[in-house]
């Protein structure tokens, strides 16, 4: 595996698990709790170590899942991001919320811990003390948040003792400036540059537009046949081969797993990189 630095002492592999959907999404959905927990297990079995997941997810069931996959495992060997709801950054409802995912993650620490998306409504000041407060009583070893501008960013960062060394965004080939959910804009022009300027990781979930960049694309099918990998593989090694950029595919299939795994450890050329870059893929919204 190989990682990225987002501390002096704290590196992250390229490759992590992503976990929406894995026991509901907005609601709880119990239906596959047993598909979950063994994808979970399997993926740390082959080589995974970084697993993504939020308060959120299945409203809460998915942290749960995670919670009974890794209870018996060596927890200094994995790396756990989780995050905090929009709606729960008030300074005792950010530390009520993470004191919850603990419990639910059966661990007693979040290696990396995120602001879900930011709250006009709610005092960034306010959020960033209580996120300081977890770091201090080591519940929580690096903060970063979710869904921040570069304005947000430099807010956040002002009213932090700590180092904000992460933002996830939904970076991707077919959705590099503007998500098409409106969740996050510039992403290009302005979030991940000031990202790679200031050594804060670029998290980008969704690397296949939730298979968008499955179907027929003559670039991707060239390069597929060219580099003897499949476009998912292309479209994940073309975000790791950017500066300060990671990523989190989500799968419960043991092949797709391992399919994405093999997405790391190999280049694609710089002449690909750049076609790939001037490539305009199919955006969701179109």
């Amino acid at each position: 595996m190989e990682f990225k630095l987002l501390d002096k002492d704290f590196k992250i592999p390229v490759l992590g698990l992503g976990t929406w959907g894995m026991g509901g999404f907005m609601e709880t959905d119990s239906s596959s709790d047993e598909e979950s927990i063994r994808a979970i297990k399997d993926a740390i079995n082959i080589g995974y170590t970084h697993i993504d997941t939020a308060e959120v997810y299945g409203a809460g069931h998915t942290e749960e899942l995670i919670g009974k996959a890794i209870k018996d495992l060596d927890r200094s060997k994995l790396i756990i991001t989780s995050k905090v709801f929009k709606t729960n950054l008030k300074y005792d409802d950010v530390i009520t919320s993470c004191k919850k995912s603990l419990e639910k993650l059966q661990t007693n620490y979040i290696d990396l811990y995120l602001i879900h998306a930011p709250n006009p409504k709610i005092s960034l000041e306010e959020t960033m003390k209580a996120m300081d407060y977890l770091i201090e009583q080591k519940l929580v070893r690096f903060i970063g948040v979710s869904n921040f501008s570069v304005n947000e960013m430099k807010e956040a960062q002002r009213y932090s003792k700590n180092k904000i060394i992460a933002n996830q965004i939904p970076y991707n080939l077919a959705t590099r400036n503007n998500d098409y959910k409106g969740n996050c804009t510039n992403m290009e022009s302005e979030i991940i540059p000031y990202c790679q300027e200031n050594d804060i990781i670029i998290i980008a979930c969704r690397p296949i537009e939730r298979g968008l960049l499955l179907e027929p694309n003559p670039v991707l099918d060239e390069l597929s046949k060219k580099y003897n990998k499949t476009k998912a593989q292309i479209a994940i090694n073309w975000l790791i081969s950017k500066k300060g950029i990671i990523t989190i595919p989500k799968s419960t299939n043991i092949e797709h797993l391992k399919e994405n795994l093999c997405s790391v450890g190999w280049n694609l050329s710089i002449e690909d990189i750049k076609l790939l870059d001037e490539t305009k893929f199919e955006n969701p919204s179109s």
